[in-house]
């Protein structure tokens, strides 16, 4: 039997059907994404099947791996075609259920995509999840302890191994990820020095968050200052921008010292690749391992890291904080400040509100 949840949906036409607002590919962009990029189809919602249950979507998440997903390229995951819905993940809740592992009013996290309503049959090669019934805030369930946590906390633990007293440089560091990573780098007691594009945004990592330094690369003599704020070298470079920045942090790695490659978003809106390519030479010298990682090769460790980043959060000892942008109209205007600058930490598109 089908449940529903009460109240007022958003998406409904005159008749009180509901639709569904969906933005769809409509061509690979060859530098930003732009107006040109995406369409915006109305289609009705479909009837529940047994076996199906209708997703809001409350919460999308963008993320710098949106552009990567529109480019017809290698990847970790196929392309989004022209004419699909662009993808994405977010926090969605339950309207209604003829599926038993779905109640409605339920908080579920998943490939919720760029559109009001999903229906799912819980099959997806990514299913939705309901949420953990955790003290934290939604937000942060879909960022510093969601997907973009759980990328910092496998980088920095699975993948870069941080130790106690070690040196650790991250670029982009005022971002969803970065922020987490250097916070937890200093839960494992490590110099965190991050790299940012403003010194607002400088402060904030230092004031607020923590880290030991922060350097903001604009500065006409970043690079002098990121040698003083490194005085013995670098251990671990945490590296999500690439290119010159990532160029100059190679030339302080230290002897046996690791790099997790999580992205190379100076280079995700230009063609030409030149902006990414770095001279290993010094890899070679200092031996250092670079291993390049994606958060779903982690899915088996997931509640594991989701946990420990939710006890962090509710003990204050993770800070977090989130750019949101009102309405799934403006989405496609929004994945930009990625790539601008604009945001501070995890930037969300409200796209409805939560019903209690």
């Amino acid at each position: 039997m089908s449940q529903a949840l009460n109240g007022i949906q958003p998406g409904t036409n005159a008749s009180g059907s509901r639709t569904n607002r969906q933005f769809r590919l409509k061509n690979r962009p060859e530098t930003r994404m732009d107006a040109d990029t995406f369409e915006l189809a109305t289609v009705p919602v479909p009837a529940l099947k047994e076996g199906q249950a209708l997703i809001r979507t409350c919460l999308l998440s963008l993320d710098p791996t949106n552009r990567i997903w529109v480019a017809d390229v290698d990847q970790y995951m196929p392309p989004v075609q022209i004419g699909e819905v662009m993808r994405g993940l977010g926090i969605g809740q339950v309207v209604e259920s003829k599926h038993p592992n779905f109640q409605p009013g339920q908080l579920v996290t998943g490939p919720v995509g760029w559109q009001d309503y999903n229906v799912t049959d819980g099959k997806e090669d990514w299913p939705f999840s309901p949420l953990p019934q955790v003290p934290i805030a939604p937000e942060d369930l879909a960022g510093a302890a969601g997907m973009t946590g759980l990328t910092a906390y496998f980088g920095v633990f699975e993948v870069a191994k941080l130790k106690a007293g070690e040196t650790m440089v991250v670029s982009a560091a005022a971002g969803a990820v970065g922020s987490i990573v250097g916070q937890l780098g200093k839960i494992t007691g490590c110099r965190v020095v991050g790299i940012a594009g403003s010194d607002e945004k400088c402060r904030w990592l230092t004031d607020e968050l923590g880290f030991d330094a922060a350097i903001n690369y604009k500065s006409a003599d970043w690079k002098q200052r990121l040698i003083d704020a490194t005085p013995n070298g670098i251990d671990v470079n945490f590296e999500n921008v690439g290119g010159e920045i990532m160029q100059f942090v190679f030339s302080r790695l230290n002897l046996r010292s690791r790099v997790a490659l999580c992205g190379l978003i100076s280079s995700y809106n230009d063609a030409n690749d030149e902006k990414t390519k770095v001279s290993i030479t010094n890899v070679l010298m200092k031996r250092v391992r670079v291993e390049g990682f994606i958060i779903t090769d982690y899915f088996d460790k997931f509640a594991e890291g989701t946990m420990k980043l939710v006890g962090w959060i509710s003990q204050g000892k993770i800070k977090t904080k989130s750019t949101i942008v009102e309405g799934l109209e403006n989405a496609p205007d929004a994945v930009n400040q990625l790539f601008d600058g604009g945001n501070v930490g995890k930037l969300l598109v409200r796209v409805s509100d939560i019903q209690k």
